[in-house]
């Protein structure tokens, strides 16, 4: 598991829990945490630690016939991962936006990409928090670009014994991009507090990027199917002294790590806008907005949507 935060760490547990060999690749204070006392997952059914190898980069792996590894960081830090990897090793990309199934597929044969349904926090060295209960999520799986072959199905198996609802889809990248809509309010989410005005930006922002992927003769579900897709699979429920925080992207602010995933999320319908000729003003501006606060290290909710709205006609 390349990557053991908020999605990695609770998918490396759950999955050693359920037997299955795992091995976590993390860095800084959250790796040495976890050599120190092992991995802490919080659930709403309670807390378990777990003694898992961890290791500070792969080249001190003992990698073996048979491994696959699974991508968990944000798509900023893809590339130089997979340049890290042992060559001919199976990939499968459990991140969110589009992006990291190409350049996966570029220098490694079998690349499986997951559709991510999983709500989870990460916020202090040697913790993550899984939220949904009973089922922790969805990891729906395909072979990229299309089919199931190869060893989508045993790894499908392998997240269902772990509790997850997993199914091998040959259409996994209609899914991805399903995501993408649902992932582009993620920016203005971290930024903005919550208001009714907020979520009519994030409205525009998912209209603007549906003109664009139809442009681009790209699929993905529409509102209801979505709806049904995920039904009553993921029910986030308390934790005690760990209340559901935000997306991958506020949380990014709130640890301070520098970098935020805009460029691969509502950068992808910039990039897809460029391409087919069609203006992205919405997108592009939660794109640079959202680094800028990642680069000024600023707190989540640190912008009103006033001011959000107000700079948006300097967007060119």
């Amino acid at each position: 598991m390349y990557g053991a935060g908020a999605i990695g760490g609770s998918l490396g547990a759950l999955l050693s829990a359920a037997g299955e060999q795992v091995a976590l690749i993390a860095r800084g204070a959250h790796l040495e945490a976890m050599r120190a006392n092992g991995l802490l997952l919080q659930r709403p059914e309670g807390e378990s630690r777990h003694a898992i190898d961890v290791f500070g980069a792969p080249r001190e792996v003992d990698w073996r016939d048979g491994d696959v590894v699974v991508l968990a960081m944000k798509t900023q830090d893809t590339v130089d991962a997979l340049r890290s990897l042992p060559p001919g090793v199976p990939v499968v990309t459990l991140q969110n936006g589009v992006a990291n199934e190409r350049m996966a597929l570029r220098l490694f044969d079998e690349v499986y990409p997951v559709c991510v349904m999983f709500p989870t926090s990460h916020l202090e060295p040697g913790v993550v928090v899984a939220h949904s209960s009973p089922t922790p999520g969805i990891l729906d799986i395909g072979r990229y670009p299309s089919g199931v072959e190869g060893q989508a199905e045993a790894i499908a198996a392998a997240f269902r014994a772990a509790g997850f609802r997993s199914e091998p889809r040959a259409d996994i990248m209609r899914w991805k991009y399903t995501k993408l809509l649902m992932n582009l309010g993620n920016a203005v989410e971290a930024l903005c507090p919550p208001s009714e005005q907020r979520q009519e930006i994030v409205v525009k922002l998912r209209e603007e990027a549906r003109a664009v992927l139809d442009r681009a003769g790209i699929e993905f579900a529409g509102e209801e199917e979505n709806r049904a897709y995920r039904a009553d699979a993921i029910s986030v429920k308390e934790i005690a002294g760990q209340p559901r925080t935000g997306s991958s992207s506020w949380q990014s602010l709130a640890r301070g790590t520098g970098t935020i995933e805009a460029d691969y999320l509502n950068g992808e319908v910039v990039l897809l806008g460029r391409l087919y000729g069609i203006p992205t003003k919405w997108n592009e501006h939660a794109r640079r907005l959202a680094n800028k606060a990642a680069h000024q290290k600023a707190a989540p909710g640190s912008l009103t949507t006033e001011e959000w709205l107000s700079s948006l006609d300097l967007v060119g």
